[in-house]
């Protein structure tokens, strides 16, 4: 499946929060990967993050990413980063943005 999110990232930060992504951690990544997913891009536009992740089951990345420390850790780090943050609270699956259209 394919998912799209919509966060934030703070003014000021954004210098910043582009230097973290070029440097995700490998145990990360591979965590992300381990989860399900099998692409994750982020597109930014002024403060606006738009994330388009596939797959295979989104509620049980995000739960599972929700239990791992290397993803606490990371989301410890962009909270200093962001305003709207990835919710990975049990409703974060319902986060999603709708599809409009689809060619």
């Amino acid at each position: 499946m394919r998912v799209a999110l919509h966060t934030k990232v703070r003014t000021d930060r954004i210098e910043e929060y582009e230097a973290a992504h070029r440097e995700v951690p490998e145990e990360l990544t591979q965590a992300i990967r381990a989860a399900g997913a099998t692409r994750w891009t982020i597109w930014r536009s002024g403060t606006d993050l738009f994330h388009v992740i596939d797959v295979e089951d989104y509620a049980a990345m995000i739960a599972e990413l929700g239990r791992l420390p290397v993803n606490a850790t990371w989301q410890t780090r962009m909270a200093g980063l962001v305003e709207v943050a990835h919710d990975y609270s049990a409703g974060g699956a319902d986060a999603l943005l709708p599809v409009v259209w689809e060619l």
